[in-house]
């Protein structure tokens, strides 16, 4: 695969992976190694120490550095001291705390996660600026930043009427959330006012332990399952397995967007290999399917039932705030535009989840589970 735009093509890229030892960042380093791509992955691999601190692990096990060096070679620093960006056609920026809970749980904590991921931007748009305009920025963001108006979402700016073109509306649902925000806003202002060119990704909810290239113990990706770093899918299959109830927060009607890891590398190679014109800022949602948390709960229950398990339901306080019940209809055209489609079906990814977590059942620690950091 290729990239081509307006006539030109290139059939292999250098590309920059930031976050590499990530739940997504390794699997995109292996990916992009073997469509033919050059790729250099940076990483602090702080994200081992904080779900360490908050006494929850990897459930399936993963490599330690040294190990995955010897597969792919991953540079270890903080994005402060980045200084070597000449040369790379794409630069993937998926070194942020990703956690909305992380993010609420104190002061501390809320700081750490504004100062990381708004700080870490900026020192990357300078040295983009200075050292590599041409690169094309392609930044993970998330679906959160919108929040859930009672409207359609578009894809990043408003389509019709007297404010076309202008950003559509964000409502964060957290401090981290609000970190991707003011995010979005740095990225889309560095390309308004030094040509820069970037892919802002709205991404969905990632679940997930499967793609081509985890075919290995050495080369199988983090599984956080605890109340802080586990998704709603991951988190309610290891509670499955570990047969406790799945937490369903409040009523369960909230709805997002979802999509399997697998298919999250897909929609980012597409939109590495086909990147926007200089001085453009581009946003994509990337999602697949949009699921209420009570219907997710639900397709566990069948997957287990398909496994010889039984799954059981456990509503609870939500610690959250936000509406349980809500108008979601968001856009995703633009890489359906260029070939993304998703064809899986929710309880056979499910399926496929808990029949990996099974031989480390005993590794699930059910006291990371429940949730203790509240939004009150």
């Amino acid at each position: 695969m290729g990239v081509k735009r307006q006539g030109w093509e290139k059939t292999t890229m250098k590309i920059l992976v930031l976050g590499a030892d990530g739940y997504i960042g390794w699997p995109l380093c292996l990916r992009l190694e073997s469509l033919g791509h050059e790729v250099h992955g940076f990483d602090n691999y702080v994200r081992r120490l904080r779900v360490k601190e908050v006494g929850s692990n990897s459930a399936i096990p993963i490599a330690e550095p040294d190990i995955r060096n010897n597969i792919f070679e991953i540079r270890s620093g903080s994005l402060k001291y980045l200084y070597e960006l000449d040369g790379y056609d794409a630069i993937v920026h998926l070194a942020e705390q990703p956690s909305a809970p992380y993010s609420m749980q104190n002061v501390r904590f809320a700081c750490e996660t504004v100062n990381q991921n708004v700080m870490g931007t900026m020192n990357l748009l300078y040295l983009m600026k200075e050292q590599n305009p041409d690169a094309h920025l392609v930044k993970l963001g998330t679906m959160g930043e919108y929040g859930t108006p009672s409207c359609d979402i578009p894809e990043g700016f408003i389509e019709d009427g007297p404010m076309k073109g202008l950003p559509f509306p964000k409502q964060a649902g957290s401090f981290y959330h609000l970190s991707k925000v003011f995010d979005t806003q740095c990225i889309e202002f560095a390309c308004r006012t030094w040509g820069l060119r970037s892919t802002d990704i709205m991404q969905g909810i990632v679940f997930g332990t499967r793609t081509k290239e985890l075919n290995h113990p050495d080369k199988m990706t983090r599984f956080d399952y605890d109340q802080y770093f586990g998704t709603v899918i991951n988190r309610f299959c290891a509670q499955a397995v570990a047969e406790v109830p799945l937490t369903v927060y409040g009523g369960g009607g909230q709805t997002r967007g979802f999509l399997p890891l697998k298919d999250s590398l897909e929609c980012l190679v597409l939109a590495i290999e086909n990147p926007p014109a200089h001085g453009e800022y581009r946003v994509f949602n990337q999602f697949g399917k949009i699921y209420s948390v009570t219907a997710l709960a639900a397709y566990i229950e069948r997957a287990c039932r398909n496994l010889g398990m039984m799954a059981r339901t456990k509503a609870i306080d939500n610690p959250r705030i936000e509406a349980e019940m809500h108008h979601y209809e968001p856009r995703c055209e633009k890489l359906r535009m260029l070939g993304y489609n998703p064809n899986w079906e929710i309880w056979e990814e499910m399926e496929a989840i808990i029949e990996d977590l099974i031989p480390y059942k005993y590794h699930i620690n059910k006291k990371v589970i429940y949730p203790t950091t509240t939004w009150k």
